[in-house]
């Protein structure tokens, strides 16, 4: 994956997991900056659930394998304002944040940090015409992390990607109802944020979302003391001297997100809820999707969870591999990018994935698609004038594809709608191949 960008620095940044192999980093999404220790900036002991003013903005991610020309700054071609795609659903929605402790843990990465603490964004439907601004995107100093890891280094970026705009309000007051919950988890070395698009659209259509950072595992996590932890885990992923130890680190990524959710899970639907408006979630119905690693997370989630009635993965592999008593029937959704998903290609934890979930299952690949479609980097590369020729799928049907089969796949799994999408190859998305190995 290379990047030929104006400002492009010499070497920027390895990924995590592709010291040895190319294709395992494009199979994770994972990666780290060159000097990412989580060790400098640590933070103290935190309040056991705090709601919080919306971030300040930040950025997403154009994907590592991003090339093109770089609009210079003051270039009246540069985009003045970065937007979202705007939501389908009836719903209008609303944004909340989360800052939470879970004092029975000690953090994985940074042990002297103390309890595993996590940032949590939750989208809801609400009521139209309520609320304050729009809630901002993701905090500069992230974007600025983010993009610099990538090798995007143009100084204008950063406040450009932050200052995007999104379709949720601050303060809205919930629809009346309540709604299925969705988790999701975002790719290694990658914040929250970028699962924004997802996220606002999932709500529109009548579901809370609750979307998790997992501190010392993204390139950049602002606190709300302005404190900015960076990557520890992506270290721990280079310090190892070869694939199998990557992996194994890898793996142990996955599993700690399950205790993150399942500790997230507490928050929200247990006696004494962390969020406002907590009796707005069905606790019935929980489902769970991320991207890379934030995908098996998805499985290692429900594998330590019974709580968790269907997942998604979004291009991810199973470092952590699927139980091998499979998911208790739950359902599963394994959406990834063509060929490198397909069955017999380079990332065989899918093959022996899928023989070993044991419910309603799909295997969905895109044909030119990339690691990043199935976030909100097409979208906002897109504007940006970033082109990935190794992924010419348009931001228009990344987003339209995404949107389509995630939801799709939760409307039958925790709404008992029918979801002729998921039967088979359909004319209004002929990109997306269904693999029956």
């Amino acid at each position: 994956m290379t990047i030929s960008l104006r400002n492009r620095r010499a070497g920027a940044a390895a990924t995590a997991t592709a010291l040895a192999l190319a294709s395992l980093a494009a199979l994770a999404g994972t990666a780290s900056p060159a000097s990412a220790s989580g060790r400098v900036t640590t933070a103290g002991p935190a309040t056991t659930a705090t709601a919080l003013a919306p971030e300040p903005a930040a950025a997403p991610k154009p994907d590592s394998r991003a090339a093109s020309a770089s609009p210079a700054p003051g270039d009246p071609a540069a985009p003045s304002a970065l937007t979202l795609p705007r939501p389908t659903g009836p719903y209008a929605t609303g944004r909340d944040t989360l800052f939470l402790t879970d004092h029975e843990r000690t953090d994985p990465w940074v042990p002297a940090a103390g309890a595993r603490r996590l940032l949590v964004s939750l989208h809801y439907p609400a009521r139209p015409g309520s609320g304050g601004d729009p809630a901002p995107y993701m905090p500069e100093a992230e974007a600025r992390l983010m993009l610099t890891q990538r090798g995007l280094d143009d100084p204008e970026w950063p406040g450009l990607v932050a200052a995007t705009r999104t379709s949720s309000r601050t303060d809205a007051r919930p629809a009346p109802g309540r709604f299925p919950l969705v988790l999701l988890s975002p790719g290694f070395g990658t914040p929250r944020a970028t699962l924004t698009g997802l996220a606002e659209e999932l709500a529109s259509r009548g579901y809370v979302v609750a979307t998790a950072d997992h501190p010392y595992e993204s390139t950049g996590t602002e606190l709300p003391d302005g404190r900015v932890l960076t990557c520890a885990a992506c270290d721990e992923v280079d310090a190892q001297p070869d694939e199998a130890g990557r992996r194994k680190v890898l793996a142990a990524v996955s599993a700690g997100r399950a205790a993150d959710f399942s500790f997230l899970l507490d928050r929200l639907t247990g006696p004494r809820p962390a969020w406002r408006h907590a009796r707005t979630i069905d606790a019935r119905r929980v489902g769970m999707a991320g991207h890379s690693i934030g995908g098996n997370a998805a499985a290692s989630t429900m594998a330590a969870d019974r709580r968790v009635d269907a997942g998604v993965t979004m291009d991810g592999t199973f470092f952590d591999p699927v139980a091998a008593r499979g998911l208790d029937g739950r359902p599963f959704l394994m959406l990834g990018t063509d060929p490198g998903h397909a069955p017999g290609a380079g990332d065989t934890s899918w093959d022996e994935g899928w023989a070993r979930l044991d419910g309603f299952k799909r295997w969905l690949t895109v044909r030119d698609s990339g690691h990043f479609t199935f976030t909100d980097t097409p979208a906002i590369g897109e504007q940006l004038g970033i082109v990935d020729p190794d992924a010419p799928l348009s931001a228009a049907r990344s987003t339209a594809i995404t949107r389509a089969y995630v939801t799709a796949f939760f409307d039958r799994s925790l709404r008992g709608r029918p979801a002729r999408l998921l039967d088979g190859p359909t004319p209004a998305h002929p990109e997306v191949l269904f693999q029956r190995p």
